[in-house]
């Protein structure tokens, strides 16, 4: 009998032993409960609670990530699109997050869910489209803001991922980003053009200033044809073949004026 007893008082103390040993790990904090009221922090390590009488809550204080679920959503210039985010958190305040919340993690995602239709549905298409950062740093702020002083939760990221849209949208995106593509090509085209059309108008304006550029250019123009090897060429100085011209042009006028006398 008195063995029994004793083997019935053992396993006693090693349950109550068992129940009030708690090992906090380095990256959780403990909020102890006695009778269902706060009592404090237990830090990281080997911890005793008094049985039955506290309750001990882990909290966990590392970066938690959250994959938000696809959410169809309707911007503000009325276009349907399917978006996913995440949500970078963690606990600051241990307390708050056991004490003013049921489920902090699951306040945390619904909060955010409601958040990023919100705040999409505010945002027009080419601003989610080209300007990411900021719609993410905007709903990082509101949802920080909802999160962290009534319940200790630090948002630290919070970014769309991405932004599928409807099949015609995509076309009529790819015949938009087609046709800036051909405008940009024209406009460059015509820039090039009047860029020539000027540096033609110099030269020339060089030329009639500077004779001898005249027969420099005419050098070159030989020294360009003879590389070709596909005709002969005999080069003719500009100071003879212009008097020839002079005179030719004199005697047009002249045998004119001689067939008519003649008939």
């Amino acid at each position: 009998m008195e063995i029994t007893l004793a083997l019935v008082a053992g396993l006693l103390v090693i349950t109550l032993l068992s129940l009030s040993i708690k090992l906090v790990q380095q990256w959780e904090k403990g909020v102890v409960l006695r009778f269902g009221k706060l009592q404090g922090l237990r830090n990281p390590g080997f911890n005793l609670i008094i049985p039955i009488v506290d309750r001990m809550v882990r909290v966990d204080f590392r970066i938690t990530t959250m994959v938000l679920p696809p959410q169809e959503v309707i911007t503000r210039d009325n276009v349907t699109i399917r978006v996913d985010a995440v949500v970078y958190f963690r606990v600051e305040d241990a307390v708050k997050a056991v004490v003013q919340v049921e489920d902090y993690r699951n306040a945390t995602t619904q909060i955010s869910l409601a958040t990023l239709r919100s705040v999409l549905g505010q945002s027009e298409l080419d601003e989610l489209l080209a300007h990411r950062e900021r719609v993410n740093e905007r709903l990082r702020e509101i949802i920080d803001e909802q999160t962290e002083a009534p319940w200790g939760v630090k948002v630290s990221v919070a970014e769309v991922k991405d932004v599928l849209l409807p099949e015609a949208m995509q076309r009529a995106m790819a015949r938009q980003a087609e046709a800036e593509r051909e405008k940009r090509a024209k406009v460059v085209h015509a820039q090039g053009e009047y860029q020539a059309a000027e540096t033609l108008v110099q030269a020339a304006d060089m030329i009639g200033r500077q004779p001898i550029a005249l027969q420099l250019r005419y050098l070159q123009t030989l020294t360009e044809i003879a590389g070709e090897k596909s005709s002969t060429i005999i080069p003719l100085p500009l100071d003879i073949i212009t008097p020839l011209v002079g005179a030719l042009q004199r005697a047009v006028p002249t045998d004119k004026g001689s067939l008519s006398s003649h008939s």
